[in-house]
């Protein structure tokens, strides 16, 4: 996958994140991030921030379900996706 691809479904993750009224302040209290913070880096599209989300999302199997249900993206999607972005090179550990 592409990076530039990869951005993209980090921007539908984040978008889909945004609306889930419970799920969202838990990625902002685990990130950190302020609300100012989180739409100047969107606004300059910084590859951390959907690195950010992506490995969010992918914690548990339920909201990326969730997530692919909504978006109309594969489940195993935003996993690629991450892998696709820097840092996020497959981690094996044998």
């Amino acid at each position: 996958m592409k990076q530039e691809t990869a951005e993209i479904i980090g921007i539908k993750v984040l978008t889909w994140l945004i609306s889930k009224d419970e799920l969202f302040p838990v990625f902002m209290g685990s990130t950190g991030i302020s609300e100012q913070e989180l739409r100047e880096r969107l606004a300059a599209q910084e590859t951390e921030l959907f690195s950010a989300v992506l490995d969010f999302v992918t914690m548990d199997d339920a909201w990326v379900q969730s997530c692919a249900e909504d978006t109309g993206l594969a489940p195993e999607d935003p996993m690629r996706a991450r892998q696709a972005l820097p840092g996020g090179a497959e981690i094996n550990w044998t």
